[in-house]
């Protein structure tokens, strides 16, 4: 059986423990929330440092934490393990259940662990006015978003933005959905809401009836698995907080918001209560995003600030967004790790996977598989594309299961030495995230799969032949066309594949005219 894992319950242990593990360092020193703790957690991220407390914020009396996630050990201390790996093994375990047990023992050692997980992801309750969340409430006209450190984050960006949000929502049948969908600053009473149209809460907002509201709360700082939980790329019909419960091994804190009809965590930091009306959208965005690039301004809901309850010792979580490595490159390998037994469970061909920073998540993935027959590559960029959020993945590799996915000069190699780009390459065309600026229709493009398993004959395939390729020689003539810089895998058998860069200027088509020169 799994270890049982013990995560902080709130923020305010998992600060407790990062100061003990030597993972915080407190900042005491004066700093603004615009652009400056930016700037600051952008480098210290950049170069693998520690989470970050920000102790005295010009004009605010809370303290900013940034960073929390921004370390293999700090993910670990997030959720209580020793490994990230162990919650995925946690999973494994659960899955289990689905297959009927074999003698008295598996019985009663299943039913053991259904009783276990009943208990663990039972949500708990709070009476209304008692939990630590509702310290201090604030509605009315005492309403002010000012009040928070909410932070400046990009010189270009429409406002400032509350980037570690928890945003609460319900469906007409009752459905509680958690997503973190960044929240804009409009005013001190009003936000915007950036819902993907890929995402669950922007289907329960399309879904509103004519003239009607959708409550919301926005949860600001919680227990690292409920944040986490909230980011990650649930089925529609598991609830967040039951996830939540499942990886705390006990069940969630849940109290009732002040003035709309939502359950938030009761230990959480800080929760901004409010309604959006059917029809009412402003211009969000622009945003710097972590594609590098800003994501345009565009229409999006309102939110009418109702309340603002916190603790009385509140701390405000922020993220930075930006180019990797962020703290997402943390929380989006949690992902996947912790989400490889279930795409298991669905697609049993799959030995594993990476979503590689580089692509941000969902740009690319390096799939490996245990080949049973001809196509079978063809079989998994499919599955792929048609699971979940992967759906959105514009590049899939599929290599063979000795391949180990993470290793990118192995599968450098395993591409240069089985990849025909006519023969071996998929082309798909469907949706891809909204954020990702090089389509020419914003979330919709084409999508690329490369076949790099071993070529069998069964498949009309076979090895492309290795002409050799003197290294230096193609490296100084892409370098006179125009590369700034030249990689070549495998160059040993015979270097079937080349990376090249080069700084684009305002030249039309310059990386096609370099890709012509050169073949």
């Amino acid at each position: 059986m799994a270890a049982r894992p013990n995560p902080p319950r709130d923020l305010h242990e998992f600060i407790d423990r990062l100061r003990a593990a030597g993972e915080l360092c407190e900042v005491s020193a004066e700093v603004s929330s615009d652009l400056e703790i930016t700037e600051i957690t952008d480098r210290v991220t950049t170069e693998g440092g520690p989470a970050l407390l920000f102790t005295n914020v010009s004009g605010h009396d809370m303290p900013v934490l940034t960073n929390q996630f921004g370390s293999d050990r700090r993910l670990a201390m997030a959720f209580g393990v020793d490994d990230i790996e162990d919650v995925a093994a946690r999973i494994r375990e659960l899955l289990q259940l689905t297959k009927p047990p074999k003698g008295p023992r598996a019985v009663l050692r299943t039913l053991g662990l259904l009783g276990r997980t009943a208990r663990a992801t039972r949500p708990r309750r709070w009476r209304r006015g008692t939990a630590p969340v509702q310290q201090v409430v604030h509605t009315g006209d005492a309403v002010d978003l000012d009040a928070l450190p909410i932070l400046g984050c990009w010189p270009e960006d429409g406002g400032p933005y509350v980037t570690l949000p928890l945003v609460f929502t319900r469906a007409q049948d009752g459905t509680r959905n958690v997503g973190m969908y960044r929240v804009q600053q409009h005013d001190s009473r009003t936000t915007g809401i950036h819902w993907q149209i890929h995402k669950d809460g922007a289907e329960q907002w399309r879904h509103m009836p004519p003239g009607g509201r959708l409550e919301v709360a926005v949860v600001v700082g919680a227990s690292p698995i409920i944040t986490y939980s909230a980011s990650c790329p649930l089925p529609r019909d598991i609830d967040e907080m039951v996830f939540a419960g499942f990886a705390h091994d006990r069940g969630v804190e849940l109290v009732r918001c002040r003035t709309v009809d939502l359950e938030v965590p009761a230990r959480a930091e800080i929760v901004i209560e409010g309604y959006i009306e059917q029809g009412e959208l402003r211009t969000e965005g622009p945003f710097g995003d972590h594609t590098g690039y800003y994501s345009l301004a565009d229409e999006y809901p309102v939110l009418h600030v109702t309340a603002v309850t916190h603790r009385s010792d509140a701390v405000y979580a922020a993220t930075v967004v930006g180019l990797p490595p962020q703290e997402d490159k943390w929380i989006g390998r949690a992902t996947e790790r912790i989400f490889l037994p279930l795409l298991q469970m669905v697609q049993h061909d799959i030995v594993d996977y990476d979503l590689p920073i580089e692509g941000v998540f969902h740009n690319l993935a390096i799939v490996s598989i245990n080949k049973q027959f001809p196509g079978h590559a063809g079989k998994a960029m499919s599955a792929i594309w048609g699971t979940a959020l992967l759906s959105l993945t514009k590049g899939v590799i599929v290599v063979d299961a000795d391949v180990d996915v993470h290793d990118y000069a192995a599968v450098a190699e395993a591409v240069a030495a089985n990849w025909s780009p006519e023969r071996d390459s998929v082309w798909s065309w469907g949706p891809i995230d909204v954020l990702d600026h090089a389509p020419t229709l914003m979330g919709v493009g084409t999508k690329l799969g490369i076949d790099a398993t071993t070529p069998w004959e069964s498949e009309g395939r076979s090895a492309p032949a290795a002409d050799p390729v003197d290294a230096g020689a193609f490296t100084a003539a892409a370098e006179a066309a125009g590369a700034t810089g030249v990689s070549l895998a495998a160059p040993g058998a015979g270097a079937r594949l080349a990376v090249v860069s080069l700084d684009k200027d305002d030249t039309a088509h310059a990386a096609r005219d370099l890709l012509r020169t050169l073949c």
